[in-house]
């Protein structure tokens, strides 16, 4: 069954690359389209221009001064992102372009006059406010093997191989609520503040009903021909059936564009794990864990439809209590994407190997763990809009469907486990500015 999957999948790979060419992208453009297709000059300037008559202003300036970085001697995509600073009260990033402009050699008359009647508009402006943006989304999974039970159903406990017990089918349903603001400063950098709340509920079991609480402070800015995003973020974990859990975690991402279709993206993030214990539960902190972790990345974009993907990951993690829990993790993932115009579809391989430091002697006193797992996802979003205009005009109510498997390989037979799940859900993003 498994050969026959891998084969439809490759089968099916093959077929929406030759398709695509059959295919253009002259209608609405969402935004998972351009976040593929991000040097692409005519689709994000349709983007900007589609979001601007739709009043998302931020989504506009985002992606002009992308492409105003990818195409600094345009002097229309320019123009284009000062009239939308004027609009949103943003005289600092708008007077930072006009003066650069000025110093330029080859504008025309036409354009001069442009710079001055901005100039004059500016004269009044006050700084930029803040933009506020609320996220939701709801979502249910049906997995065939929820607790990761063996191939065998067998596990090893104590030395010694026992029954795997533990349940297999489940179902979970999940909802999330996001609320951001972000304010520009200086000249080519803005400030996030975000919080959000998550929720899951497992339909059978506990294990996976969870209430998350999270607040991240951001800031977006560009360092030479770097596009730099440093972060901190503090989360709380509510678990039902488990100890409760903090965190936090701060790190930096970074890209730059090499040529015109190429993308290079790098982080390092730093985060530390802690669980209360309880009387269910006397050893969590046993878990509580440091961890180091660095990516990177290549994005390509082949055409407006296609564009691929190549990361590299690695971390690791060190616990309270050594033994199964101190481990080293290198991943590595190739994805493609197809932005046709009836939907956005995902095909992703991820490849993960986990080698663990110390025994576990409470599984296997005999044996250091080693891992390897295979992810294969492929994942259709589509706008509501596309279906119902009335109900979604801007086209920002998403449909996700997305299918996963998970194959994993051990040296120790409870890790040895195959799972296939499938997830529906919904969401949706609003401005209030």
């Amino acid at each position: 069954m498994k050969l026959i999957l891998r084969a439809t999948f490759t089968f099916f790979t093959i077929f929406l690359l030759f398709s695509s060419q059959a295919f253009t992208s002259e209608k609405n453009i969402t935004y998972m389209e351009v976040l593929q297709n991000p040097n692409d000059l005519d689709l994000n300037l349709k983007y900007a221009r589609q979001q601007g008559e739709a009043g998302n202003f931020k989504q506009t300036i985002s992606t002009l001064e992308r492409l105003n970085m990818v195409y600094p001697d345009n002097i229309e995509i320019k123009l284009y992102l000062l009239s939308v600073l004027v609009q949103v009260d943003s005289p600092e990033k708008a007077k930072t372009i006009i003066e650069e402009m000025k110093l330029r050699k080859d504008l025309e008359a036409e354009d001069l006059e442009t710079l001055k009647e901005i100039e004059l508009e500016l004269a009044d402006k006050k700084p930029g406010l803040w933009t506020l943006a609320l996220d939701m989304g709801l979502s249910n999974v049906w997995t065939n093997n929820v607790n990761s039970v063996s191939k065998k159903r067998l596990k090893m406990d104590s030395d010694s191989k026992v029954p795997f017990t533990s349940a297999k089918y489940d179902r979970t349903g999940s909802g999330s609520l996001g609320l951001s603001a972000t304010r520009p400063f200086g000249e080519q950098s803005s400030l996030l503040l975000s919080f959000s709340h998550n929720t899951s509920d497992q339909y059978q079991e506990l294990d996976d009903d969870v209430q998350t609480y999270g607040l991240t402070v951001g800031l977006d800015t560009v360092l030479g021909n770097q596009s730099l995003s440093p972060y901190y973020i503090i989360s709380k974990t509510d678990n039902a059936a488990d100890a409760d859990a903090y965190s936090y975690m701060y790190g930096v991402g970074g890209f730059f564009t090499v040529g015109e279709r190429s993308t290079i993206t790098y982080g390092y993030s730093f985060s530390d794990s802690k669980a209360d214990n309880n009387i269910s539960d006397t050893t969590a902190n046993e878990d509580n864990a440091t961890s180091h972790g660095f990516t990177l990345g290549h994005d390509f974009s082949l055409n407006n439809l296609i564009s691929t993907s190549i990361g590299l990951g690695f971390s690791d993690s060190d616990a309270v209590s050594d033994p199964g829990n101190d481990a080293e993790t290198y991943d590595f993932s190739l994805g493609v994407n197809f932005a046709f115009p009836w939907a956005l579809i995902s095909v992703s391989s991820s490849h993960s190997f986990n080698d663990y430091k110390k025994q576990d002697t409470s599984i296997d006193s005999n044996t250091i763990r080693s891992d390897y797992s295979d992810t294969l996802n492929i994942s259709l979003t589509k706008a509501i809009g596309d279906f119902f205009p009335t109900i979604d005009p801007n086209r920002n109510l998403l449909l996700n469907l997305s299918y996963e498997e998970v194959i994993s390989e051990s040296n120790i037979i409870n890790y040895d486990y195959e799972a296939d799940s499938l997830t529906l859900g919904l969401s949706k993003s609003a401005s209030f500015n």
